[in-house]
C-alpha cells in the first residue's frame, strides 16, 4: 500500500492522473419516446407482421434509431401488442404458420441491404399479452457492439404494427427483390444467416424497444 501511495503521488505530482472509467448505464433502444403509435388490430385493415425478420430503419426525420449506439449486453425487449378479434386471429393462425411468436433479434449490417443475424432472444409466445405492452427479460444476455441493428424475428405472426403514420416513417423486411408482398414464404432469419432488406414498407412503425447495458 505504501509504494502505490507513493506512485500515485508521484502520478499527481507529474501532472498525470489515471483514465477514468464511466460508469455502466441502461439505455433504451431506441431512445425516441413512440408517442401516440398504436398497433392497428382489432381495427380494419388489421395489420401484422409475418414471417420474416424486420428492423424501423426511420421514425419521422430519425434514423438509425435501433442501431446500438455502445458495446454491451442485450437484457430485455418489449413489444407493443395489439388485441386483434377471435377472427382475425384465426385467419393469421391459419395463413401464417401458428400461434403468435417473435425474438428479439441482433443484426450486423453489410453492404447492399444485406444483414447476418448475428444473435437472438427466446421465442415467446404472444397471443396471451395481446393487448398489452410487455417486456421479456433474456435467460441470457446477448453481447452486441456498436453498430449493430436491433430487429424482430418472426416465425409466424406478430399483431405489432402501427399503420397509417406519415411517408417519412419506414421499416425494412427480410424479403428478397420482387417479394415485398409475399408475406406467405418463411424470410425469418436464423442464427449467422445472411439475409436480403430490400423490402421497404413506409407509413408503419413496428412497435418494439429493448434495453443494453453499456460496458464500462
Amino acid at each position: 500500500m505504501p509504494r502505490l501511495r507513493t506512485l500515485l503521488v508521484a502520478l499527481i505530482g507529474a501532472g498525470l492522473a489515471y483514465p477514468a472509467v464511466a460508469p455502466a448505464t441502461l439505455d433504451q433502444v431506441p431512445a425516441v419516446d413512440p408517442g401516440d403509435a398504436t398497433p392497428s388490430c382489432p381495427d380494419k385493415p388489421c395489420y401484422a407482421l409475418g414471417r420474416t425478420t424486420g428492423y424501423q430503419a426511420k421514425v419521422g426525420t430519425n434514423r438509425g434509431l435501433f442501431t446500438v449506439q455502445k458495446d454491451g449486453v442485450l437484457v430485455s425487449w418489449t413489444v407493443k401488442l395489439s388485441k386483434p378479434g377471435d377472427k382475425q386471429i384465426d385467419f393469421f393462425n391459419k395463413s401464417l404458420g401458428g400461434e403468435s411468436q417473435a425474438a428479439i433479434a441482433v443484426l450486423r449490417m453489410g453492404k447492399h441491404l444485406h444483414a447476418r443475424q448475428i444473435a437472438m432472444g427466446e421465442t415467446q409466445k404472444l397471443t396471451p399479452y395481446f393487448g398489452q405492452t410487455v417486456e421479456f427479460a433474456l435467460q441470457k444476455t446477448i453481447p452486441v457492439k456498436k453498430g449493430y441493428v436491433i430487429g424482430l424475428t418472426v416465425p409466424t405472426w406478430v399483431p405489432a404494427l402501427a399503420a397509417g403514420l406519415g411517408g417519412d416513417t419506414s421499416w425494412r423486411a427480410s424479403r428478397p427483390k420482387g417479394s415485398c408482398d409475399d408475406s406467405q414464404t418463411q424470410t425469418a432469419q436464423a442464427v449467422n444467416q445472411v439475409g436480403n432488406y430490400y423490402c421497404l414498407y413506409r407509413t408503419a412503425r413496428i412497435m418494439y424497444s429493448a434495453r443494453i447495458i453499456s460496458t464500462p
